[in-house]
């Protein structure tokens, strides 16, 4: 019996921090995040040439194409006035790979979301609540942990950061680009400098109410 209470604790803890995570890129994965900065007075603007409604109108499409069904033709369609093509093969390749862990992600979030569901009930159902919620407390200071340290690398030094990221995520240098290539007007390393604090705070967020939510219910069905 304290084997199984363990191994269910550790399942949880270890849920609650991807969960809270996913959902935080989630949430930024949506046009509100580039309607605000676009919009803020120290975002920079295009050398080459895009205004603030181009950038809306590309960026916001290609964030829609991270989220939805279509195919890589979405992005390969999208044109300028001159007839180019926005996207060069370089970039559609790089946005292919961003879309398959994108929609990764979401698949994983469902399915972790649904474990910590049927984990309650469960622990309702033969009285193992006070366990259950002191698991997600614990998954609560585990994100705290992990934040903490992203929010610190962001602080420190972003760039080495960010590579790291794509290093990880990404083969070879298929994710380097030249600083007037689409990806990089649309998306400067101000906007990923953004994205990487509010995601860091979100989650942080969701942290700190899972780990004292989860202490105080934890107490308070024991």
């Amino acid at each position: 019996m304290k084997t199984n209470i363990k191994i269910f604790s550790v399942l949880i803890t270890i849920a609650v921090p991807l969960l809270l995570l996913m959902t935080s890129i989630r949430i930024l994965l949506n046009p509100f995040f580039l309607d605000y900065e676009y919009n803020l007075p120290s975002f920079p603007a295009d050398e080459f040439g895009f205004s603030k409604a181009d950038r809306l109108n590309w960026g916001k499409l290609s964030l829609q194409y991270l989220t939805n069904d279509a195919g890589i033709e979405y992005l390969a369609d999208l044109k300028f006035e001159n007839g180019k093509p926005i996207y060069n093969e370089r970039e559609l390749s790089h946005m292919l790979d961003v879309k398959n862990l994108v929609q990764l992600m979401i698949k994983i979030m469902i399915p972790l979301a649904a474990f910590l569901l049927v984990a309650w009930l469960l622990a309702w159902r033969i009285g193992w609540l006070p366990q259950f919620w002191k698991a997600v407390s614990q998954g609560g200071w585990t994100t705290l942990a992990l934040i903490g340290l992203v929010l610190v690398g962001v602080v420190l030094d972003f760039d080495a950061l960010f590579a790291g990221f794509h290093r990880i995520f990404f083969t070879g240098s298929t994710w380097l680009f030249y600083v007037d290539d689409t990806l990089i007007r649309l998306f400067p390393e101000k906007l990923w400098s953004d994205a990487f604090t509010f995601m860091g705070a979100l989650t942080l967020a969701g942290g700190v109410i899972c780990t004292f939510l989860g202490a105080r219910l934890a107490h308070k069905t024991h």
